[in-house]
């Protein structure tokens, strides 16, 4: 790291010329690599992706989308029994006049479930070709018009559907990535003004813009070689500007320390580099290794979330490795102007604090770990699935559509329909085996080309309940079960069925993902901090406190026991299928940062010959107001994250940025440094053979004089 720190200083000009020029290209590719981002959450290989596929090659239309629902509702005084010619003519003109779609309504099926009890609504599902563009617009739109075009003045039209509940009824919502990362560098601009009171707190925001446009560069040739989530967007631009400015800040206040203890400038940031530089590259390696687990899933869009999110920590790496000490080593003390706040001395509040902990050893770990354990106990609870129609919106054309149909007796479950393809001539014989499953509310046979083409018909079949969730999903599997003995069956599609494929294909495979983790970041910090206890303490807490932090989820969301408050959102009933990996994979490595941040210190003063708690009391006052001030830059990142559109991005959002305050707070303020002081001598064990094994000097404790007070140091 002294090498490094000297090349970067001796060609400071071209370094900051190179992030320049880096910067220029961020600005012009960053549109285009947005561009070419998907939305494609299909599971090759899994039969119910598999049945899509041959839906919707062999009819262009449905397989995995949730199909709109299109209601067509009649003037007081007027059922539709007497204007069926009208209602049929309104689902007509959908059909021809939006390209790509596939009508089911009673005029093709015969069957009256199309109808509401009161028999003034009519309504008809309408499946759509999936385009993985993020930029397609809903077909909302263009359905309404068509279907009121067709009908006289005062028959009211409507669309309803998943998405469109989702989106609000429109096409966009929220302020978009740039604004939301506006937002987040608004709120980091006022934490690190606090934290340096200096133009100097401009400094890691730059370093930020640069390190977020360099991984939309980095980007843009991962898209060419594989589809990428557009979700990976979000991720790169407030996560990354976040981490980024975190890294910066560690490494701006160790050359400030270092400055305030009589160093000059060049001398400063060698020092801060060999110190701080060293606890950034192991901290953007654990987050790297979290995400980069994620491609052991056989999923390509949670693959695609691995690749692109690893690339986040590796620019906020490099940017702050080389560009920080280039803009430091130059006009760093011109800028760290006015400069009222100093660095020379540890936090007294921190230092107080920790000291209170430490005297309170057992006490302070008692009752975090109490704490953790509750809400651990609570994720126990979880059910995986999809947000409930209720929470996707409570008002607007969409959610008024949905209202008209329960009211008239339609059951949630048109909006999650299941389609069971099989040969023409086994149709109806499947569909009257299917009507007496438990949970099956309607099945539909419709004909003419909308459910029959080369020798293949399509059943639909309406649940009681919409399948948002691992219990709603139930009567999927008993449909799956009950296909599997029908002859002429090709396969069960829809929402329901990829729900169980996402469990058996993804969830499946956690446990190899865990173990990976846990492996490979248990090695990396024994090497870090030269111990075999500190890292498992490290491990093993982190897990707890990712459970921890689903269990705030499952009340937060999946009960609504905030979710309402905060977003005037119900509770969702279950948390997405694929959120609680990506907060896993994200949490993991981004929590650990606040560990190595904490744990690096406090090794550095054991090392000068301080005691145990000494130690721990002098590392936590150094890196407390740097941690909680990290943290809540991430945690407004988050929040920034959370004002787009769409509840499973607040769920993500929220469920990490209550998953970086909890970490925070009670694991690393309180957990921490009442373990580390409980494990005394203990936790700087490291035996000559895994030193060796390792390439890292041997560790072993230190005489240490009597606990006469846990703020005294040794010797």
């Amino acid at each position: 790291m002294r090498r490094w720190a000297e090349f970067v200083l001796r060609h400071r000009k071209a370094v900051v010329a190179f992030w320049g020029l880096v910067l220029v290209a961020g600005i012009a590719l960053a549109g285009r690599t947005t561009d070419r981002l998907t939305i494609d959450f299909s599971l090759p290989g899994q039969p119910g992706t598999v049945t899509a596929h041959r839906i919707e090659h062999a009819f262009g239309s449905g397989g995995d989308t949730n199909p709109y629902l299109v209601t067509v509702t009649l003037p007081a005084g007027q059922t539709v029994t007497g204007h069926e010619t009208d209602v049929g003519r309104a689902f007509t003109a959908v059909g021809t006049a939006v390209p790509g779609v596939r009508v089911i309504d009673e005029a093709n099926t015969g069957d009256k479930a199309f109808r509401t009890k009161d028999d003034r609504t009519a309504y008809a599902l309408v499946f759509y070709r999936f385009n993985p563009s993020p930029h397609q617009k809903l077909l909302t739109d263009p359905i309404r018009v068509a279907a009121q075009k067709a009908v006289p003045a005062g028959v009211a039209i409507g669309v309803t559907g998943e998405d469109t509940l989702a989106s609000g009824g429109d096409n966009g919502g929220g302020p978009g990535v740039l604004g939301e990362t506006l937002l987040g560098a608004v709120g980091a601009l006022a934490v690190l003004a606090f934290v340096f009171a200096s133009f100097l707190a401009l400094l890691p925001l730059l370093v930020a813009a640069v390190s977020i446009l360099a991984t939309f560069v980095m980007l843009l040739p991962l898209t060419y070689a594989t589809d990428v989530s557009f979700i990976v967007q979000f991720l790169v631009a407030l996560i990354g500007l976040g981490v980024a400015i975190d890294y910066s800040l560690l490494f701006v206040t160790r050359w400030r320390e270092e400055r305030d203890h009589g160093r000059d400038n060049h001398d400063a940031v060698v020092v801060a580099m060999e110190r701080a530089g060293h606890a950034v590259v192991f901290s953007g390696v654990t987050v790297a290794i979290g995400l980069l687990a994620l491609v052991v899933l056989p999923v390509p869009f949670m693959r695609s979330m691995g690749y692109g999110g690893a690339l986040i920590p590796l620019a906020s790496v490099l940017t702050t490795l080389t560009l920080t000490p280039a803009i430091l080593g130059g006009i760093g003390p011109k800028v760290d102007w006015p400069k009222i706040r100093h660095e020379d001395r540890a936090s007294r509040f921190w230092s107080r604090w920790t000291a209170a902990v430490v005297r309170r050893r057992w006490i302070a770990a008692a009752t975090a770990l109490a704490a953790l354990f509750a809400l651990v106990g609570v994720f126990l609870g979880i059910k995986i699935g999809l947000a409930s129609s209720e929470s996707l919106a409570k008002s607007g054309p969409a959610y008024e559509s949905l209202q008209t149909l329960e009211r008239g007796g339609v059951p949630t479950g048109a909006l999650t329909p299941m389609e069971v393809l099989v040969r023409t001539d086994q149709a109806r014989t499947t569909a009257a085996q299917l009507a007496r499953i438990d949970g099956v509310s309607s099945v539909l046979v419709p004909s003419g080309p909308a459910g029959n083409r080369g020798g293949q018909s399509i059943v639909v079949v309406i649940p009681d309940h919409e399948t948002v969730n691992s219990k709603s999903v139930g009567v999927v599997k008993r449909v799956k079960n009950a296909t599997g003995q029908l002859p002429g069956v090709i396969g069960v599609a829809g929402i329901g069925a990829a729900q169980i494929d996402f469990m058996h294909a993804v969830y499946g495979n956690f446990p190899l993902m865990l173990t990976i983790i846990a492996l490979l970041t248990y090695v990396l910090l024994v090497r870090a901090f030269r111990s075999l206890l500190l890292p498992l303490k490290a491990v093993v807490l982190n897990l707890i406190s990712l459970a921890a932090t689903l269990g705030l989820m499952v009340i937060f969301w999946q009960d609504g026991h905030g979710s309402n408050a905060v977003f005037g959102i119900a509770a969702t009933g279950a948390i997405t299928f694929w959120i609680p990996l990506m907060v896993f994979a994200f949490l993991f490595g981004l929590s650990m940062d606040y560990e190595v941040f904490i744990l690096s210190r406090i090794r550095e003063e054991y090392d000068t010959g301080r005691s145990t708690d000494a130690a721990v009391i002098e590392g936590i006052g150094r890196t407390g107001r740097l941690v909680t001030s990290a943290a809540l830059i991430l945690f407004l990142a988050f929040a920034a994250l959370a004002s787009g559109p769409g509840t499973d991005l607040k769920t993500l959002a929220t469920g990490l940025g209550i998953g970086i305050l909890l970490d925070a707070t009670i694991v690393r303020m309180l957990l921490v440094p009442s373990l580390v002081s409980l494990f005394g001598p203990w936790n700087w064990h490291l035996p000559g053979w895994a030193a060796r094994l390792l390439r890292v000097a041997p560790s072993y404790p230190h005489p240490e004089p009597a606990k006469s007070g846990p703020g005294q140091p040794a010797g």
